[in-house]
């Protein structure tokens, strides 16, 4: 069985790489000039950024190739396992880390943001992987934050450091949202799959049974984390899974509710309501009738 380790603070990291705290709630660490390292998986309690310098081999998404291979990007945010277990084998480290506690964001501007950066909740196989450009503006950003860190801590070091790993945040939304450009024909067939999906969910009565799909369910059928799905719809379409969701639902609605040997509540059970009003009432925020008034123009 793998060894799950924890690491609850900034020094225990250091600690596990071997490196000095210059920080107590801040750190970046250049792998490249760390020993060997025995690989955990880890229980994190502590924000993670992992700049992999690696070359990611010959990558394809769907049926296209994709050449952004100059680093990867992994990000973890408390409450995530992480990792992989080289089985008591040391290893070479190659690239960069940044880590940082959660206390280091309270009272600050990111404190309240910081959710707001949904690739902390994506899986690993949704990773940003970098251009040369990318690469060269992410390891500058992290060489800014590490001069900071080794400055004397004074009144301004909190503000300066988080307001670097904020900037540092921006760059790499700014990435992920070329990424999802790039990925765009890869994403095109998950648009696909995703209406097969729904599709498929109300016409083998999945809806009556399981009730209405969900985001995450949509998102687990698919393998893709509930966040990046979600993302991915949103700059697909412009809306978000949950309206795409309701949009394909209203369809089969209007389809079922022209056929007049179902009455309402039947329609209602079908598409998943576990009560008719509820439906009733979406229907006519979608469509701006209810369902009897819609059922009237036929």
């Amino acid at each position: 069985m793998e060894e799950v380790r924890r690491l609850d603070t900034v020094r225990q990291y250091n600690d596990y790489v071997g490196i000095d705290t210059l920080h107590p709630l801040v750190s970046v660490v250049n792998f490249n000039e760390c020993p060997t390292i025995i690989h955990y998986k880890h229980y994190m309690d502590i924000y993670a950024i992992f700049f992999k310098n690696i070359k990611c081999g010959n990558m394809t998404y769907g049926c296209q190739n994709y050449d952004y291979e100059d680093g990867t990007m992994v990000f973890v945010s408390p409450g995530q396992v992480y990792g992989i277990d080289s089985n008591g084998q040391a290893v070479i480290p190659s690239g960069y880390g940044l880590v940082f506690h959660p206390d280091l964001l309270k009272g600050t501007h990111l404190g309240k943001t910081i959710k707001d950066y949904s690739f902390f909740s994506y899986e690993v196989n949704e990773a940003l992987h970098l251009s040369k450009k990318e690469k060269k503006t992410i390891i500058e950003s992290l060489e800014k934050i590490s001069a900071e860190i080794e400055q004397n801590i004074d009144k301004h070091s909190k503000t300066l450091i988080v307001s670097n790993i904020e900037l540092f945040l921006n760059y790499c939304m700014r990435f992920y949202d070329r990424q999802f450009i790039t990925r765009s024909h890869a994403n095109k067939d998950i648009l696909v799959r995703f209406e097969n999906l729904l599709i498929d969910y109300f016409r083998t009565g999945k809806a009556s049974q399981l009730g209405l799909p969900s985001v995450a369910y949509c998102a687990d059928q698919l393998h893709l984390s509930p966040n990046y799905f979600g993302d991915l719809i949103k700059k697909e379409t412009g809306n978000t899974a949950l309206d795409y969701i309701q949009s394909k639902m209203i369809d089969q609605a209007k389809t079922y509710i022209f056929d007049r040997s179902k009455t309402l509540n039947e329609i209602a059970s079908d598409l998943g309501f576990k009560y008719q009003q509820h439906f009733t009432r979406l229907f006519k925020q979608k469509t701006g009738l209810t369902p009897n008034e819609y059922r009237g123009l036929n």
